[in-house]
């Protein structure tokens, strides 16, 4: 008979078998579990070490607890997320200031998007070694120095590199990937020659521009004659110390003789202009004046004030001049993608000036020109050019003054507040039918050259009048501003086909109208038009998941929701929203077709009664629609 001892021991050795086959079982999953908390780990505490750098209370107070949970929208600010894992870093003009440490980026494996544009942060740039999957990196504006980083050459998959207004110095890398569409390294202290690759030459000579020290093309600055003449000096340096003294002595004797030559001819020319002035022989240049005249339709009136300095009205009502404008009071507006606005208050009454920035160097003519084509599109839902004016260190823009704002905010502000006044139904419609007649003329009124005729279509270009009038502005100006700037700021470059293809056209004034159109119906903020610091959300994303999962009547803003005579308009213009947001272009409606499905929504008479929101047609399939007569471009009911 086993003793109790015994008993005990078998029962021990037995326990610690079963114990071990239950951990080998389960060991797999444990290990994966581990190794995906481990991934997620380290990007966390990367990123925390990252935003340690920089003095933002924002970023501080934002960036706690899970940034990214599987493929659900990240819960931290400017992070983009991709199966559980960072795949974004998107910090821009937020004022960010501090240095980032070289190896700050090592762990974050799965990034294919990084900008830190328009900031102040200082120091080397970091090692993308381990960031393999780099599609996109913007840090410009900001002040990196030092050398450009070997480990650039090693993403294999990157498409676009912006470097420019830096104090990056040293030699440019031989980029040579395929992959590279997008290269901008100006205004930094590079130097040397341009690397004669197949990609690097592809690029044009303003990638380059504002690095007086580089030289090779595209440039126009030539490699050999900098070197020739360095070793000109070299070789000469001994006999030019010797020479110096008399050097010295030839180029005073020089000086004075040259200085009593420019005395002479300065006489002779004075008596010269007196008596050409007194014949009435001073002509003009006949070719240059044939020149201007060509380029401005005849205007040679227009032409000449340019050239003098002067305020060009878009019309002959000449009701104020430059001096009235410079001495009137001015208040500050905002600051735009281009330029800061103001309100000046003339006794004509207020006007908005646009000071212009980060354009494209252009001439008096050439400015002139591109500024008529702006001023000769003349539409009910545009607001129109009022003047212009041209010098070498101001371009200003001069329009009507809208007193009730622009529609960004008239949606936004004041939410929860018992104050606001509820933005309807029939006001945002209204909204929608002024934007597309307005984008519907653009696009039969522009000329082809113009691929995309607005190109920064959203909530805050869209204003609204003394008489509640809906004005749409900031059109047309593509044609001023640099390639490059325009690729960075404006909302048809944030479209799915230049996210993909680089390229844009007028399907992509499209996509932005149905973005517009989303933001409307949902009071919600897109992500690709939101102000800096504002809870904004991928709003095409977003929708589609709403209809795809069935919880329709979630979408709609509640100050809409509560209309339930209102539920058919609401469902057609979602509808319209939703088509003009497909990734493919061609499977886009032209901007006609749009705006007459717009007009032919219908509202009812007690579309603004406040009911409770019953059950709503969870369906988005195309339905009949009637064809009222077409109704008035105003806010007629803002209670």
């Amino acid at each position: 008979m086993a003793s109790p001892l015994n008993c005990r021991m078998t029962f021990t050795k037995f326990l610690e078998h079963f114990l071990l086959l239950y951990l080998l079982l389960l060991c797999p999953k444990i290990t994966a579990d581990d190794g995906q908390n481990g991934f997620h780990g380290e990007e966390r505490d990367a990123l925390l070490a990252l935003v340690a750098g920089f003095s933002n209370s924002f970023l501080h107070h934002n960036w706690t607890k899970v940034m990214c949970y599987e493929n659900d929208p990240p819960y931290w600010f400017g992070i983009e997320c991709l199966n559980g894992r960072v795949s974004g870093v998107r910090l821009e003009n937020l004022g960010l200031t501090g240095e980032i440490k070289v190896d700050s980026l090592l762990n974050l494996t799965e990034l294919s998007i990084l900008s830190f544009k328009d900031n102040s942060i200082s120091g080397p740039l970091m090692d993308f070694s381990n960031n393999q999957k780099l599609i996109y990196i913007d840090l410009s504006g900001n002040r990196f120095d030092g050398a450009i980083p070997l480990s650039l050459l090693k993403l294999n998959s990157l498409a676009s590199l912006h470097l420019q207004a830096n104090n990056l110095s040293g030699s440019i890398p031989s980029f040579d990937q395929t992959s590279l569409l997008e290269f901008n390294v100006s205004y930094n202290n590079l130097s040397g020659p341009i690397p004669n690759t197949k990609v690097l030459q592809s690029f044009n000579r303003f990638s380059y521009f504002g690095n007086p020290n580089l030289c090779g093309p595209p440039s126009s600055s030539d490699c050999n004659s900098k070197n020739d003449t360095s070793d000109t000096n070299k070789s000469k340096s001994s006999k030019s110390s010797k020479l110096l003294p008399i050097l010295l002595v030839v180029n005073v004797v020089a000086l004075i003789i040259l200085l009593f030559l420019c005395i002479i001819f300065f006489k002779k020319y004075k008596n010269l202009k007196k008596r050409l002035e007194e014949k009435h022989i001073l002509v003009r240049d006949e070719e240059k004046d044939e020149k201007i005249k060509m380029e401005t339709g005849g205007n040679r009136v227009a032409a000449d004030e340019v050239e003098k300095g002067k305020l060009v009205f878009a019309s002959e009502d000449r009701k104020f001049e430059l001096d009235d404008l410079l001495k009137a009071s001015a208040e500050g507006l905002g600051k735009g993608n281009f330029g800061n606005c103001y309100k000046a208050m003339l006794e004509r009454g207020p006007i908005v000036v646009k000071r212009l920035k980060d354009l494209k160097p252009l001439s008096g003519e050439e400015f002139m020109k591109q500024v008529r084509m702006i001023a000769d599109q003349k539409h009910p839902n545009l607001l129109s050019l009022l003047a212009y004016y041209y010098s070498k260190d101001e371009k200003l823009l001069l329009y009507k003054f809208a007193s009730n704002g622009n529609v960004y905010n008239r949606l936004n502000e004041g939410k929860g507040k018992p104050t606001r006044i509820p933005f309807r139904w029939s006001s945002r419609l209204s909204v929608a039918r002024g934007v597309a007649r307005a984008l519907e003329y653009l696009h039969l009124n522009t000329k082809s050259t113009n691929v995309v005729p607005h190109g920064n279509l959203k909530l805050s270009n869209v204003l609204i009048d003394e008489n509640d009038g809906v004005l749409v502005t900031d059109y047309g100006l593509t044609s001023l501003v640099a390639a490059p700037l325009a690729a960075q700021r404006m909302i048809a470059f944030k479209s799915p086909e230049y996210q993909s293809h680089k390229k844009v056209s007028r399907k992509s004034d499209v996509w932005s109208y149905g973005c517009l159109l989303l933001e409307l119906v949902t009071g919600r903020v897109s992500a690709d038009s939101a102000p800096p610091g504002t809870n904004a959300v991928d709003l095409c994303s977003w929708v589609h998941r709403a209809v795809r999962e069935e919880w329709t009547a979630e979408i709609f803003d509640v100050e809409i929701a509560v209309q339930r005579s209102a539920n058919h308009g609401m469902l057609k213009l979602l509808q319209i929203a939703m088509r003009c947001c497909v990734s493919s272009p061609e499977n886009r409606p032209e901007m006609s077709e749009v705006a007459r499905e717009v007009e032919n929504i219908v509202v009812t008479a007690d579309s603004e009664d406040e009911e409770e929101f019953s059950s709503m047609d969870r369906s988005l399939t195309d339905e009949s629609m009637s064809t009222p007569s077409r109704s008035t471009t105003t806010l007629d009911d803002r209670r």
